[in-house]
């Protein structure tokens, strides 16, 4: 986990620039880098540096003597570099699993280049020989990727809006800063002016397509094809366990959180079983956080001894939550409600791991709920089909949610995200699998991924079944949701006229409730005029919903109404 920056055909002095590039030191706390490109004094790049892969030669932008015209400016984890090298007899001159990006683009091309690439990425390459430019970001945009490019060929990128939002140019770029669409790469011309012109934009994977880098995968072929249960069963849990295998690559401390819920159970479970077996010598620290006996911390710690994880327990208190609500949307760069109540827990136990303990590299269950369809609102669908679309349309938007909540929360304190849920193999095998296999069943959701792992002893019956509970409401008491503190709070700091008139104020995405508006002049403050970055609000589908809480649905019942 790093932070990328860079300029090409700036008319502005790039020292100045270059402040722009201090708003996202907070990725990468180890060190910083800024170059300029030889030949083009208006173009530069600049790094921060999270260290966690080949600590001595992993500063970049990486370039090497076999390619001396390419500058590689990445921020991600490669899973199959290795392989790679294996399979392609590739030279490497360093440790650094970005390294392949170059060995890669130099034999086949951007398009193999990105399609090869098996891990979390988003990158920029510069190619001075043949005057390109390429930008790409993996499938789900689990790493962040902004960028502006003006009228005139001024191009700024960087992994967070708010170091683009800020620099200077003769024409106004505000409402041109961007996210780049996960799954995508971009070609771009670059001109001696040291401009660029955007050639094209091209989708190099979707969600649902096996990856091409598949055939070099660990797990070369699955053992029994076909959609009889058992064999879907065994399939999902080779893949599964694949998945977090390959994401052991560090060589700092390995975490986890754990809110006991499913997702983040399994994966800490699987965890601490593989780390046994490559025999790793510290025991696995995970992370909870909620308010006193909160139905997170009480299911959490039953996960922890079950397993044997060292575990750490985070107390949220009311005020402490709420006076972390506007650095926690500085950090976001959304107005999103649900986004923005799910951040605050997470925000709050990143930066106990920072502060309080040497775990770095942290693994979390993230994607899981958009994949196996866990979200309470999946029993109201109208079929399998229309709830495998619906799965899918998640998939597609989790950069704008949870991904975005996931990275931008543990980046905020330098530490760096590993979801094994969102592995393309294990994604593009789930979403292959029959609609009728992946619905709810019998009242519960994620059925088929619970029944999966049911005969392996890695959880508690009862956690394994434990029902869905968002992470915001998980962390309060289950008198009380987390939603109900803040609206409560909040209530006294929007007046009545205010919320009246939001539509005429921020007619785009107008605020429906006093929580919204609270957020969006947050929001505002920060990133005036910028709201187009969220296209819409994380709603519930297929009920009248007018919050995104499950505890608002009828589904739902707290262990009091039980």
């Amino acid at each position: 986990m790093c932070g990328i920056w860079a300029l090409f055909g700036s008319d502005e002095c790039l020292s100045v620039q270059c402040l722009s590039a201090m708003k996202i030191a907070h990725r990468g706390p180890d060190a910083f880098r800024f170059e300029n490109v030889n030949g083009f004094t208006n173009c530069c790049f600049g790094f921060h540096r999270l260290a966690v892969v080949d600590q001595l030669y992993g500063m970049q932008p990486i370039r090497v003597k076999k390619f001396p015209y390419l500058w590689l400016c990445y921020n991600g984890e490669i899973y199959n570099f290795k392989q790679l090298q294996k399979q392609f007899g590739f030279d490497y001159q360093t440790l650094v699993d970005g390294e392949v990006i170059l060995h890669l683009y130099n034999r086949g091309g951007i398009e193999q280049t990105a399609s090869m690439l098996d891990g979390v990425f988003a990158f920029i390459l510069l190619d001075t020989a043949n005057r390109k430019v390429f930008l790409a970001r993996d499938t789900y945009g689990v790493r962040p990727l902004f960028k502006v490019l003006a009228d005139d060929g001024f191009l700024g990128v960087c992994s967070e809006a708010k170091g683009l939002i800020n620099l200077k140019h003769s024409t106004s770029l505000c409402s041109k800063v961007e996210p780049f669409l996960p799954g995508h790469y971009e070609v771009l011309d670059l001109k001696p002016s040291g401009k660029v012109a955007s050639v094209e934009l091209v989708k190099f994977h979707s969600c649902k397509d096996e990856p091409l880098h598949a055939a070099c995968d660990t797990v070369e072929a699955l053992p029994s094809a076909g959609f009889d249960l058992e064999t879907v069963k065994s399939n999902i849990r080779i893949l599964f366990e694949n998945a977090v295998r390959k994401r052991l690559m560090a060589h700092r401390r390995i975490g986890c959180l754990l809110s006991g819920g499913l997702d983040s159970s399994l994966v800490a479970a699987v965890l601490l079983k593989l780390m046994k077996e490559i025999n790793i010598n510290y025991p696995l620290q995970t992370f909870a956080i909620g308010m006193e006996n909160s139905p997170d911390l009480l299911a959490a710690r039953k996960v922890a001894a079950h397993i044997g994880s060292e575990h750490h327990e985070v107390i949220l208190n009311t005020e402490e939550g709420i006076q972390a609500i506007e650095d926690v949307i500085f950090s976001l760069e959304t107005y999103d409600i649900t986004t923005i109540r799910a951040s605050i827990g997470m925000y709050l136990v990143s930066k106990y791991i920072r502060k309080k303990t040497d775990s770095v590299v942290i693994f979390s269950g993230e994607g899981s709920d958009e994949l196996t369809q866990g979200y309470i609102y999946f029993h109201k669908a109208p079929s399998p089909e229309e709830a495998a679309e619906e799965s899918e349309r998640l998939l597609k938007e989790l950069y704008l949610f949870d991904v975005l909540r996931a990275d931008r929360t543990t980046a905020a304190h330098g530490l760096e995200l590993r979801v094994p849920f969102l592995d393309h193999r294990f994604t593009s095998y789930y979403l292959s699998l029959p609609a009728e296999l992946r619905i709810p069943k019998n009242g519960i959701e994620k059925y088929l991924l619970r029944l999966s792992f049911e005969d392996s002893n890695l959880l508690p019956k009862e956690i394994l079944w434990r029902p869905k509970e968002a992470f915001s409401d998980g962390i309060a008491s289950v008198k009380k949701s987390w939603f109900s503190i803040l609206q409560d709070y909040i209530d006294q700091q929007v007046d009545d006229l205010l919320l009246e008139k939001a539509a005429e104020k921020y007619p785009f995405n107008p605020p429906k409730t006093k929580e919204s508006y609270y957020y969006r002049q947050i929001f505002e403050k920060h990133y005036s005029g910028r709201s187009s970055w969220l296209p819409h609000y994380w709603m519930p589908r297929w009920v009248k919903a007018t919050d995104p809480s499950a505890r608002t649905l009828k589904h739902y019942k707290s262990a009091t109404q039980e």
